[in-house]
């Protein structure tokens, strides 16, 4: 059996589970610019009421930006790196039902502003895989380990990233949350990916940047569960068994 080996570990296994965003991609690279446009449109949305935003706009999906405005960083516990779509609808309309927009106005707003912001997206085709990662998933191909996604994007959406990045051949299966009743940090996807893989759950690491992926690992039973911070943080990652900050610490043999 292949055997990973990250920090002090040396983990027997049949199969890995990864996270997409944050994980297999760069987060800031593909939906940085997506929150950029997203917020812009809510900026305009709200100045057309004449109120203030009910909060600053940075904390609305937990972005970070620089002294010019431009976004730079987000909160790896933030809604940016682990909300879902819908629970993001949720939080932009209600910024502008606090502004006085009836409910019923304020969603198709937001739905049209991300609509716009994903067509921008989609037609540049913006995803950059994390420093290191072609070369791992070649490690695991060449070992035989059979690889899973486990997301909270939609399949249409992850369908189109991995494309992007040209990595969807490395993965026999991806769950994503329209394909289960509960999403993270239930440990629904993980327990369908390993019956998609035939893995036993024991013989399966998950690798992901948030603390639901985690947490989703250690739920399901999966036998290693490695947060990853190309950023460094590691304080988000409280129920990782242990956290690296690129795929050059990850190393498979047979």
């Amino acid at each position: 059996m292949p055997v990973l080996h990250v920090n002090e570990w040396s983990v027997p296994c049949q199969g890995i589970l990864f996270d997409k965003d944050g994980t297999l991609l760069d987060l800031i690279s593909t939906w940085g610019i997506w929150a950029e446009l997203i917020l812009r449109g809510l900026e305009t949305e709200l100045a057309l009421t004449g109120a203030a935003p009910a909060v600053p706009l940075a904390k609305v999906m937990g972005t970070k930006h620089n002294p010019d405005g431009k976004l730079i960083s987000y909160d790896p516990s933030g809604p940016l790196a682990m909300a879902t779509a819908e629970e993001t609808y949720g939080i932009l309309a209600w910024q502008l039902y606090a502004a006085g927009v009836p409910w019923n106005e304020a969603l198709p707003k937001v739905q049209h502003i991300s609509r716009e912001a994903m067509n921008e997206l989609r037609s540049r085709r913006q995803a950059v895989p994390l420093p290191g990662l072609l070369p791992f998933l070649r490690q695991c191909a060449a070992a035989g380990l059979k690889l899973g996604v486990v997301t909270s994007d939609g399949a249409k959406t992850t369908a189109e990233h991995l494309d992007w990045m040209g990595i969807g051949s490395f993965f026999q299966t991806v769950v994503t949350r329209d394909r289960v009743t509960a999403g993270k940090p239930a440990p629904e996807m993980a327990e369908t990916a390993c019956r998609e893989l035939d893995l036993a759950p024991g013989n399966t690491i998950i690798i992901g940047d948030s603390n639901a992926d985690m947490q989703l690992g250690k739920g399901a039973g999966l036998g290693l569960s490695v947060g990853i911070s190309p950023g460094g943080d590691r304080e988000h990652l409280l129920d990782a068994d242990t956290i690296v900050s690129g795929y050059d610490q990850l190393v498979i043999t047979c």
